[in-house]
């Protein structure tokens, strides 16, 4: 399938994402998601609800593009939906069908009966990974949902998130499922701590942890995936960044931080995002222009174009935090990771 999108997406980006469509319902096939996550996953690639609803017992979920449960009646559009063995699916979208609407049906009505036919009307069991990255649940309760997953208490684990188009180069074995965040849907999956980071692409890998605190892996994997840039950087490890991806993942959303704003002129200029990275990257104004190809003295101009906006210089004492922290918060509100359509992506580990 990998290779088949490679030589598709030059030639027609849209059968390209078509494509990813069916690998990613295959991966969540795969992963035995539960039916929420897979109307989940439906919702966030059409960006609208999609529904579901069986005959036999009765049942109705409505799920939101951010995994949120919607309130309110089901009631199936007659020309967006599909109905099977007892099973009906559909999108709630507002105006005229996109183009991959009816693919995002067909492979959610499969999923959906290889998911009910096999004998797990009643008891939804893959709810225990998202009991156990939810730091809000009591810690008793988070332990007997590691049990009932398999992961041993004492031992140290990561998890991996990826956005639910990711291309996998290979699938660990682990407790998976799609977890809700205030970023959409997000595939979570736990391997142990000495595993090798990678898999999927993009991709974060989160601190490790025992299971007592592996929200806390959970969260800095988001963080991780979210300041990925492909193609140069697909996978972000989250120890790349010591202590200070904890703070990024406690931050608020809503967090007023004017040395963040100031950053929107200087990334206006062409030469703003290459000339930050090298200054938080470099310990001198030289080492700064050789990271970013430059003469020392187009550096040096640029460096006092960005003091003189910031209100503060970048290599004296405080600043140089100032910068880097900044510099981290802006990506990630910046962040096009876990837009649609996937771009074509190459593996990297350089961060």
């Amino acid at each position: 399938m990998q290779e088949l999108l490679g030589r598709i997406s030059a030639l027609d980006p849209q059968a390209c994402v078509s494509l990813r469509v069916i690998a990613c319902f295959d991966e969540l096939v795969v992963g035995n998601v539960n039916t929420r996550g897979l109307l989940s996953a439906a919702a966030s690639l059409a960006g609208c609800t999609a529904g579901f609803r069986q005959d036999r017992p009765p049942r109705s979920v409505r799920v939101t593009p951010k995994g949120e449960i919607a309130e309110g009646r089901a009631l199936p559009p007659p020309d967006s939906s599909i109905s099977c063995d007892g099973l009906t699916v559909w999108l709630e979208r507002a105006g005229p069908a996109h183009a991959n609407d009816r693919i995002i049906l067909e492979r959610l009505a499969l999923a959906l009966r290889i998911r009910h036919g096999r004998g797990r009307r009643d008891v939804d069991n893959r709810r225990e990974l998202g009991l156990l990255l939810d730091r809000t649940v009591p810690v008793e309760e988070r332990r007997t949902a590691a049990a009932r997953l398999h992961l041993a208490p004492g031992v140290r684990y990561r998890v991996l998130a990826a956005p639910l188009f990711a291309v996998w180069a290979e699938h660990p074995t682990g407790a998976e499922d799609v977890v809700a965040t205030p970023y959409g849907p997000i595939h979570a999956l736990v391997v142990p701590q000495d595993q090798a980071p990678g898999g999927a692409i993009p991709s974060g890998i989160g601190v490790a942890t025992t299971v007592e605190h592996l929200h806390r892996s959970f969260r800095t994997a988001v963080v991780a995936l979210r300041l990925c840039a492909p193609p140069a950087t697909s996978c972000v490890l989250a120890d790349w960044y010591g202590g200070v991806i904890e703070l990024l993942a406690d931050a608020p959303l809503d967090a007023d931080l004017p040395d963040v704003d100031s950053l929107d002129e200087i990334m206006g200029h062409a030469w703003g995002p290459a000339t930050l990275d090298a200054l938080v990257r470099a310990g001198s104004v030289r080492q700064a222009a050789r990271l970013a190809g430059v003469h020392h003295s187009t550096l040096q101009t640029r460096l006092d174009a960005i003091t003189e906006v910031a209100g503060f210089d970048p290599f004296d004492g405080i600043g140089r935090t100032r910068l880097g922290i900044a510099y981290l918060v802006w990506r990630l509100r910046n962040s096009r990771v876990l837009d649609l359509p996937a771009p074509t992506y190459r593996a990297s580990t350089a961060g």
